[in-house]
């Protein structure tokens, strides 16, 4: 009797045990059940992203020979910082040659606006002269005429008569001759006010186009050092020493490793909730997993990766096979963080969205940033340029009278 109720026993245990064993995997069912529900429902996630950065190129924007290369690969450069020198020779030659134009041409501008005032001078002779001639002229037709009356009389003969006729003709073309040099030179003297009226020596046209021709020459001159139009690590050094380059062609390229972001490619199944401003925590393989960054979705592709394929997919061959595609969405980590632990370009991530606030957009606006790439290395080259025109033309230029007044 005692072997059955031992028998017995075991097969209770063995029921409560399995009730207790299926209870708990009831339990653990209804808590995945509520985990997935509550939390994990509400993340999407992927290890297909990658660190991404702008690679920016180095070209020249002129044509000359390679006298110096200042950088190697995986070197950092400062913003501003010459990486390139072309030989300057040529444009050097150039740039004198242009400045020496520049001070002939304020010289001959600055005898134009001298010359005003011995042309009005010359206009007041004149007239002083064809007053002189109006006085001769009318006393030799007063002359004319109290002889022409004495002829009558006989008190004068005509061979006087004569010599006052003579006078008299002799007056005229003398006052017909001072008027013509006042009408000359009035002329004369319009003329070169046409070239000085309104305008100074230094916007005078001809100075002007002087001044063009030396800002030119002098921004060929300065782009004969090249220099670093942001800070980042150099890449793809292709540049030697004594190579010939023309404009646009490809030296180097920097990459600004503070401004880094990640493209992370989903699949259209998990884009359904994901919106702008979600934020995001990213893992890097390169770190390991005890070091996430902090960020947050800012755009997504407007299309998917086989859409701007090199040779796109073709699915009306007959062949069709459904692919799950792909869309890359761009995340913007922490900048601190990226400085603490910094990225390279072309790292594996793992990324996790949080999808719970479901409030954003899903496109992008236009951004209100004013400029998202910006250099400003080059801005320097033309103040520098209108600076050495200004000495020039002071230099040149002496003292000029104002215009003088219409006599």
């Amino acid at each position: 009797m005692a072997e059955p109720a031992i028998a017995h026993s075991k097969a209770d245990k063995r029921r409560s045990l399995l009730g207790i064993f299926f209870a708990l995997l009831v339990l653990a069912g209804a808590g995945a059940t509520a985990y997935y529900w509550y939390h994990l429902r509400f993340f999407e996630s992927t290890d297909d992203a990658y660190v991404a950065a702008n690679i920016i190129p180095v070209t020249p924007q002129i044509t000359g020979t390679v006298r110096e290369v200042s950088v190697r690969d995986t070197d950092h450069v400062a913003v501003g910082q010459a990486v390139v020198e072309l030989d300057d020779a040529d444009a050097r030659i150039a740039l004198e040659s242009a400045e020496a134009q520049l001070a002939r041409t304020v010289r001959d501008i600055r005898t134009v606006f001298a010359t005003n005032d011995t042309l009005a001078a010359d206009v007041i002779v004149r007239r002083a002269d064809l007053t002189q001639a109006q006085t001769l002229q009318k006393k030799a037709e007063d002359d004319f005429a109290t002889r022409k009356a004495l002829v009558v009389s006989g008190a004068v003969g005509k061979e006087e008569l004569k010599h006052a006729e003579a006078a008299l003709a002799a007056a005229n073309a003398a006052v017909s001759a001072a008027q013509s040099g006042i009408n000359a030179a009035e002329e004369r003297l319009a003329a070169n006010r046409a070239m000085t009226e309104g305008t100074s020596i230094e916007a005078h046209p001809s100075v002007a186009q002087a001044a063009s021709r030396v800002r030119e020459a002098h921004v060929n001159w300065a782009r004969c050092k090249i220099a670093a139009p942001v800070s980042g690590d150099i890449v793809r050094r292709t540049v030697q020493v004594g190579q010939r380059v023309q404009p646009g062609t490809p030296l180097l390229s920097i990459v600004p490793l503070e401004h880094v972001w990640v493209e992370a490619n989903f699949k259209e199944v998990q884009l359904g909730d994901m919106r702008i401003g979600q934020p995001v925590k990213v893992l890097a393989d390169v770190y390991g997993s005890e070091t996430a960054y902090d960020g947050k979705v800012v755009g997504f592709a407007a299309g998917t990766g086989a859409a701007f394929a090199l040779l796109p997919a073709q699915n009306a061959t007959g062949n069709w096979i459904k692919i799950v595609q792909r869309v890359p969405v761009r995340i913007e980590l922490n900048p601190e963080q990226v400085a603490a632990r910094p990225l390279r370009v072309g790292l594996s991530l793992i990324v996790h969205v949080d999808t719970h606030d479901g409030a954003g957009q899903p496109l992008g606006s236009a951004s209100a940033e004013p400029h998202l790439s910006h250099t400003s290395v080059f801005d320097g080259q033309r103040d520098a340029a209108e600076q050495r025109i200004a000495e020039i033309i002071a230099a040149n230029r002496g003292k000029v009278s104002a215009i003088p007044a219409r006599p």
